[in-house]
C-alpha cells in the first residue's frame, strides 16, 4: 500500500506541476492558508504491530524456538487543529480514536518434534495525543504537498494489565506509549473544503510489554510498537 501511495503521489506531483505551468486555473479558498487557525476532522485505517526484541536465553532453554508478531487492519478517526505558524509551517494537535488488533505467535517444540502453534490476540482502543509540525510545498493552483513530524503520546484503554485469568495466560501491555511520527500527504484545495490524503508510520520508543512468570514474555527482552496509518483529513 504504501508502494501504491508513493506512485500515486509522484504521478500527482508530476502532472499538477506540469498543469499548473501550462494551464492556470481558478483557485478555490483563495485566503484559507492566512488564517491563524481552522479546525477538521480525520477518518482512515491503520495497520499495527510490534517490533520485538527476543530474549535469546530463554528462546534456546525453552521448547519455544520461533515467535513473531502478525499486524492486523483497523480504523481510526480524529479531530483537526491546525495552527498557522508561517507561510509554509503549520503546527497540529490531532487527538484521534484508534481501534486496532495485533497477534504474537509462538511455534513451540515437543519431544517428538511436533510443532504447536500458539497465537495471543491483543486487541487496542487507543486515544492517541499527537503533535506534529507540518510543512508545505508551494501551491500549485488547488494542489500542494506537505510532509509532517512530531510525536504522539498514547493511551490503551482497552489494556489488560490488571487482569488476572486463572484458565490461560493472559499478554499484558502497559497502557502507555510515546511513539515518534513522520508522514507525507497532499493537500487538494476544493470549492468549499480541503480534502487531504496521508500516510504516517510510526515508532514506539516505550517498552510496553508487562512480564510475569510465563514463557509468552520471558522470552521476549522489550516489545515496541510499530504501524502505518492512512488517514483522509476534511478541513
Amino acid at each position: 500500500m504504501i508502494k501504491i501511495f508513493l506512485n500515486i503521489l509522484f504521478f500527482t506531483i508530476l502532472s499538477n506541476g506540469v498543469l499548473a505551468q501550462l494551464l492556470p486555473m481558478p483557485k478555490n479558498l483563495i485566503s484559507y492558508d492566512n488564517k491563524k487557525m481552522h479546525f477538521g476532522f480525520t477518518l482512515g485505517i491503520n495497520s499495527l504491530d510490534f517490533n520485538i526484541k527476543h530474549n535469546e536465553e530463554v528462546m534456546f532453554q525453552d521448547s519455544l524456538f520461533v515467535l513473531h508478531s502478525n499486524n492486523q487492519k483497523g480504523f481510526n478517526l480524529g479531530i483537526v487543529s491546525n495552527f498557522r505558524i508561517g507561510k509554509y509551517t503549520d503546527f497540529r494537535f490531532i487527538p484521534t480514536l484508534v481501534f486496532g488488533e495485533r497477534n504474537l505467535i509462538y511455534y513451540f517444540s515437543d519431544t517428538i518434534n511436533e510443532i504447536t502453534t500458539i497465537k495471543k490476540t491483543i486487541e487496542s482502543t487507543l486515544i492517541d495525543f499527537p503533535f506534529y509540525v507540518k510543512y508545505k510545498s508551494e501551491r500549485y493552483n488547488n494542489f500542494r504537498t506537505y510532509v509532517l513530524f512530531g510525536v504522539k503520546y498514547s493511551l490503551d484503554i482497552a489494556s489488560q494489565k490488571n487482569i488476572v485469568d486463572v484458565e490461560q495466560v493472559v499478554l499484558k501491555l502497559n497502557p502507555n506509549d510515546l511513539l515518534g511520527e513522520i508522514g507525507f500527504g497532499m493537500d487538494f484545495y476544493l470549492e468549499f473544503f480541503k480534502f487531504s490524503p496521508q500516510i504516517k508510520l510510526s515508532t514506539g520508543v516505550l517498552n510496553l510489554l508487562n512480564k510475569d512468570n510465563s514463557v509468552y514474555t520471558t522470552s521476549i527482552k522489550n516489545l515496541y510498537t510499530n504501524g502505518w496509518m492512512l488517514s483522509f483529513t476534511f478541513e
